[in-house]
């Protein structure tokens, strides 16, 4: 039995999904992205879409899908100048009006069947604060390259989000999440302080805190469609901004620590000398590069003579 079938929902008392969308210089995709919210059939839900300062026609491309489209959903529509990523999700968060918020992407699009599947998983776990899907990975003019964001684009062991360690552990170590494929109540972000403002990439530091207090879910379904463009910020090769984005995860790395007990504490320390290897192979610096794969390994080490992890997770890892 899958999650879809095991809830009976009744359209009547359905809980109002809002469809967050930060926008920002993606006219070519912005409108493919508001269809798949219209084209889904889960039929209590809103469109909330700022657009951040965009340069290109993205403002001109919204308002003529408003013109079409706004007497079929309510669509609130803001636009204001450039503030970042982690200041526009909590500009969207503010202005939703549903139980339960969907994190989605101007650029890429929800894929049928996803919100509903969202909404029963968190009706059939009122504690889990939010939940995370999977994701095709398609091209710039929507080519399928991927069947699993998760697996085929970055690797991961999808039996790690099976549990709740494992999912702390997947979170900290193999962060594999594809694209804007999660569901979150609304008034989960009271404790976990919403976005951190002022942060490039935001997403790792909000799920390490959902992990952190067992609050996060996963469905193996495919929620959204993830798209690789030209443009896509967290994958850029130029060196000097892939170091600025390391060193801001090591930050948060830092940062979060605190918030995990062990072995998980002792995982997430080990993480930011991952990092810092990163940084240092960028840099060709080969001292720090050296001691910082000797302070991983001695902390791997550290975490499981100390508090080794069930069987199962060493299996599967």
């Amino acid at each position: 039995m899958t999650v879809a079938d095991a809830l009976p929902m009744r359209a009547q008392n359905l809980p109002l999904v809002s469809v967050l969308i930060p926008a920002f210089n993606h006219g070519r995709f912005v409108q493919r992205c508001l269809d798949s919210v219209l084209e889904d059939l889960y039929p209590a839900k809103e469109i909330i879409i700022i657009d951040d300062g965009s340069t290109d026609d993205t403002h001109e491309r919204i308002v003529e899908w408003i013109a079409r489209h706004g007497d079929k959903l309510r669509v609130e529509y803001a636009r204001h100048a450039n503030k970042g990523i982690a200041s526009t999700m909590n500009e969207l968060a503010a202005r939703a009006h549903g139980e339960f918020l969907r994190l989605g992407a101007s650029d890429d699009y929800l894929l049928p069947g996803g919100l509903e599947a969202q909404v029963r998983y968190l009706l059939m776990h009122p504690f889990k604060k939010a939940v995370v899907g999977d994701s095709i990975v398609v091209d710039g003019n929507g080519l399928i390259l991927h069947g699993s964001g998760m697996h085929d684009l970055h690797g991961a062991n999808k039996k790690l989000y099976r549990s709740d360690e494992g999912i702390r552990r997947a979170v900290i170590s193999q962060w594999a999440i594809g694209g804007p494929v999660a569901m979150v109540r609304k008034s989960a972000l009271d404790t976990v302080d919403r976005w951190t403002e002022g942060l490039r990439i935001d997403d790792w530091d909000f799920f390490l805190r959902l992990a952190a207090c067992d609050g996060l879910g996963f469905i193996d379904v495919s929620v959204c469609a993830y798209r690789l463009h030209d443009n896509n910020f967290s994958r850029t090769t130029h060196r000097d901004t892939r170091v600025i984005n390391l060193r801001e995860s090591r930050h948060v790395a830092m940062r979060r620590t605190h918030l995990f007990e062990e072995p998980y504490r002792t995982l997430l320390k080990a993480q930011v000398h991952v990092i810092g290897a990163k940084i240092a192979f960028l840099q060709r610096r080969l001292t720090p590069l050296a001691f910082h794969i000797v302070m991983y390994l001695l902390l791997i080490a550290f975490s499981k003579l100390r508090f080794p992890m069930p069987h199962s997770l060493v299996k599967e890892a």
